[in-house]
């Protein structure tokens, strides 16, 4: 805080959560047109509004996961930089609310919730209201300087939990978009949100991979895998990310039976990189 107690605005780091707020928005705006198209469809046009319907949510699920690249790269700035601020936590949640919560939660929504008149409005209310009791909780504890908030998450992250149904919902449209018959696997949507919304106030604890940063090192192969994985994903985006997101989920589940030297080498959560590292968020 500074002698007019103002707080401290730190450019770089401030700039990825803005970036982070104006992908979650730019869905929302997008997931609001496609809707728009549908309800203005005719029997005439139904096909076309179908398409021109899909290419917005399209460009809604890539904002929601480009808000996910620009949440990892505020944290790990400010961390580098020793620019971590109180500020900078607040802003950050306020952005995941809109971009990790309410779009996620409209798109699903939009997408399958709108045909039950009062369980669609439950089912996306309850994942919002627990990523926001998510986001508290997680302040509630990094303004306690708990160690365990800077090693891991407890509950899902409701980053990833945006990640996982934006990228399965990616994935759904790919499979349409090839006319593939996906039957009734857009009603896997549902059940999945309210999963997740259970997972994220769950007592399952995730690495949070702070000790990952941009002086990380690591040995030969263990480079030209993540660069594989890198590649692979890069030319299979369509259904990749949906594995990767879906990866983590359940890594929740398997981590508590790993040993530590297991977890260590998943994680990275090296104790000389921990004590040596940057300044916690």
């Amino acid at each position: 805080m500074s002698d007019e107690g103002n707080p401290k605005i730190y450019l770089l780091p401030n700039l990825m959560t803005a970036g982070n707020l104006f992908c979650g928005f730019a869905a929302v705006l997008k997931i609001l047109e496609g809707a728009l198209v549908q309800v203005a469809a005719t029997p005439e046009n139904a096909a076309v509004a179908e398409k021109l319907a899909a290419d917005h949510f399209h460009f809604a699920i890539w904002c929601i996961l480009a808000s996910c690249v620009f949440d990892a790269l505020d944290g790990r700035l400010a961390r580098l930089g020793g620019n971590e601020s109180p500020f900078g936590r607040e802003f950050d949640s306020l952005a995941d609310i809109v971009s990790f919560g309410v779009a996620p939660a409209l798109m699903v929504y939009r997408i399958v919730l709108h045909e039950f008149s009062q369980a669609g409005w439950v089912i996306a209310s309850l994942y919002l209201v627990c990523g926001a009791l998510r986001l508290a909780r997680f302040n509630c504890l990094a303004a306690a300087n708990s160690v365990a908030a800077n090693k891991e998450f407890k509950g899902f992250p409701i980053p990833a939990a945006a990640g996982v149904i934006a990228s399965v919902t990616l994935c759904m449209l790919w499979f349409e978009s090839r006319n593939l018959d996906i039957g009734y696997g857009k009603w896997v949507l549902p059940p999945l949100m309210v999963f997740l919304s259970w997972m994220m106030f769950s007592g399952f604890r995730y690495p949070s991979f702070k000790a990952l940063n941009w002086r990380t090192t690591r040995s030969l192969p263990k480079f030209i895998a993540i660069v594989l994985v890198l590649i692979f994903t890069v030319m299979n985006y369509q259904w990749m990310p949906a594995v990767i997101f879906i990866t983590y989920l359940l890594y929740g589940f398997l981590r508590p039976f790993l040993s530590r030297k297991m977890k260590e080498d998943i994680e990275e959560e090296i104790e000389d990189e921990e004590s040596e590292g940057a300044p916690r968020r």
